[in-house]
């Protein structure tokens, strides 16, 4: 039996299936790579769900299997939380086992690896490289270099929660089918998750400021830094880009929202928005059309509630009232 149901208007699909040779060529099509999987030829039921967000994905696995993988380079950052069964993987010289309750990078992106997948059950992350090294550059006016991962565990139990926070969120928003088209959001989303990628595990791309940080975090640097930001809001703009248009790192236009906003970047690019927000509710008419969770989703807010609250801690209204004045 094979099936493979995607959820009308949403980015979910479900696929499963009894077929050993069926389950290896989704396995390599899901993680676009060459797998060479042996193991035996049982049928078992293995399933499947996926959130596809473009350059980020979650997947919910069942894999009740007992499979070898000779894994090549993925050339994409996977992540696995294990829920259930045991993973033993080798990749760099390295040999780890991996038991429920583990959340851990899969692999070294560019490095091929062995995987023992012993009636596995749980869930993986897939994120674009790209993204990863746009949220990790330390610098506009290179490329940066290769982000190597020196660890594959989180740097603390916290760290974990704060991963499976996030994943948590970031599924409601990939699952949102009006939000989801929007590519705001699905950018945010994207750039979020490697954000929490960084921070979660040990790699060589996160670094405390500079001396040369320091110094160029000036009000001339903020005053750069929202001009570009003024100029477009309405554009699917990240850290990297606002750092650039400043002319100065990454690590130096954070440091200066913070050392003369008493913000970051980003939150001062969502406060723009909501003002953007704000206006298009004031002149919006709803017997044309216009509606709440439209006007919130074209400035890059899915979640409605998150959006509400947050208008009326600012506005001190609801939103949909503004909208019907």
């Amino acid at each position: 039996m094979t099936a493979e149901v995607p959820d009308a208007g949403s980015s979910r699909t479900e696929f499963s299936t009894t077929d050993v040779d069926v389950i290896i060529d989704h396995l390599q099509n899901a993680y676009r790579t060459g797998m060479r999987i042996s193991g035996p030829r049982e049928k078992r039921t293995f399933a499947n769900a996926r959130l596809d967000g473009g350059m980020l994905m979650f997947d919910q696995w069942r894999l009740p299997l007992d499979l070898h993988v000779q894994q090549d380079p993925l050339n994409s950052l996977v992540v696995v939380k294990l829920n259930a069964g045991r993973i033993e993987r080798a990749c760099a010289g390295a040999d780890e086992r991996f038991l429920p309750g583990d959340v851990f990078v899969d692999a070294e992106p560019t490095l091929p690896a062995t995987l023992r997948l012993l009636e596995v059950d749980g869930q993986t992350m897939m994120l674009d490289l790209a993204v990863l090294a746009q949220v990790a550059a330390t610098s506009p006016s290179r490329a940066p270099g290769p982000i190597r991962f020196t660890g594959y565990r989180p740097v603390s139990p916290a760290a974990a929660e704060h991963w499976q926070y996030t994943v948590d969120y970031l599924g409601e928003v990939l699952a949102n089918a009006e939000a989801v088209v929007h590519p705001l959001i699905r950018g945010n989303a994207a750039r979020l998750m490697a954000a929490t990628v960084l921070t979660t595990f040990p790699n060589t791309a996160v670094t405390d400021p500079t001396a040369q940080d320091r110094h160029d975090a000036t009000t001339a640097t903020v005053r750069r830094a929202i001009a570009f930001i003024e100029q477009h809001a309405h554009t699917e703009i990240s850290l990297a880009d606002i750092a650039a248009a400043a002319h100065v790192s990454i690590r130096t236009v954070q440091l200066a929202f913070h050392r003369h906003l008493d913000t970051t970047p980003m939150a001062y690019l969502r406060a723009v928005r909501l003002d953007r927000a704000h206006h298009d509710l004031q002149a919006g008419d709803p017997s044309h059309g216009a509606t709440v969770t439209a006007i919130a989703h074209r400035w890059g807010f899915h979640n409605q509630s998150r959006f509400a609250a947050r208008y009326r801690h600012t506005y001190g209204r609801n939103p949909r009232h503004t909208l019907r004045t």
